[in-house]
């Protein structure tokens, strides 16, 4: 008989998971360092790469996780309970995620597009000319905010990696991967105001890493305050809810970040091809 319980509290792929977490939360140093080595933004990379991660968080949410889930609350339950128990769960991962979105202050959202542009390189000590301290004070705000924000989002990001690729480390990969994606443009949202404020390289790159280490810390702090509960029901409950809170970032988040770095075909290019990855790989598995 299945176990879920058995399966979720084994340390196997406590590791795996774990490294998987880190990888994707350290993602948005690699945006901060692109920021400060790379004269332009590259647009259209972001928008096809960004519409690809959608696509396979999609996919994966909506064809393995959430199936995953219901068959563990089913056996749990029974079938009519469970599949109402997994359509609950679904929709409250949405509600967490949302939530947590309606929180965030608008000026400082962490998901406002911004390039490696607007680093200005040439004037490290402009920020503290007499005329540009209002400016600098402003920009600094709002990469604290930023930084903040991305980590309060990067907590149910990182749980969610860390229970798939404890559940399946194949699937963590690819999620971690998508992930990954996702939080380079961050990096870059973190380091542009904290640089432009302090002229200072080095504090806004340990602003946007400490920002993505939000996810390994909320991945195992989730794992740790969840563990000694879990069931076959808490965690078909919890793996659904993972579903839910990656379709919502891949709606609210990625695809509109996708559209507004490049053309709109751009993103849904990478989302079809974001969701034939994901297709091929589940079926080279079988």
């Amino acid at each position: 008989m299945y176990s879920a319980r058995m399966e979720i509290t084994g340390m196997e792929n406590l590791g795996i998971a774990f490294g998987l977490t880190l990888f994707a939360g350290l993602a948005t140093g690699i945006g901060s360092i692109l920021a400060f080595f790379t004269a332009h933004t590259n647009r259209r990379f972001l928008a096809v790469s960004l519409g690809f991660s959608a696509g396979v968080m999609i996919y994966v949410s909506m064809v393995e996780i959430y199936f995953k889930g219901q068959g563990a609350l089913v056996e749990a339950l029974g079938e009519r309970p469970g599949k109402w128990a997994t359509a609950i769960a679904f929709f409250f991962g949405m509600a967490l995620i949302a939530l947590i979105d309606k929180f965030v202050p608008e000026p400082e959202n962490p998901h406002e597009i911004k390039g490696v542009e607007e680093l200005d390189t040439t004037a490290e000590d402009h920020p503290r000319k007499e005329q540009d301290r209002e400016t600098a004070r402003r920009m600094l705000r709002m990469g604290v905010f930023t930084a903040v924000a991305i980590t309060i989002h990067n907590f149910p990001e990182g749980l969610a990696t860390f229970m798939v690729a404890l559940r399946d480390p194949s699937l963590g990969l690819t999620v971690a991967i998508a992930i990954a994606l996702h939080n380079i443009p961050e990096g870059i949202a973190v380091s542009v105001p904290i640089y432009h404020a302090t002229g200072s390289k080095r504090r806004a790159f340990i602003y946007s890493l400490f920002s993505g280490l939000a996810e390994p810390l909320g991945a195992i702090a989730g794992f740790l305050l969840l563990r000694p509960f879990m069931t076959d029901t808490v965690f078909g409950m919890l793996f659904t809810s993972v579903a839910g809170i990656m379709v919502f970032i891949s709606l609210d988040q990625l695809l509109p970040s996708a559209q507004k770095y490049g053309e709109h075909h751009l993103s849904i290019y990478g989302l079809v091809g974001g969701m034939g990855v994901m297709a091929l790989s589940l079926l080279l598995m079988i």
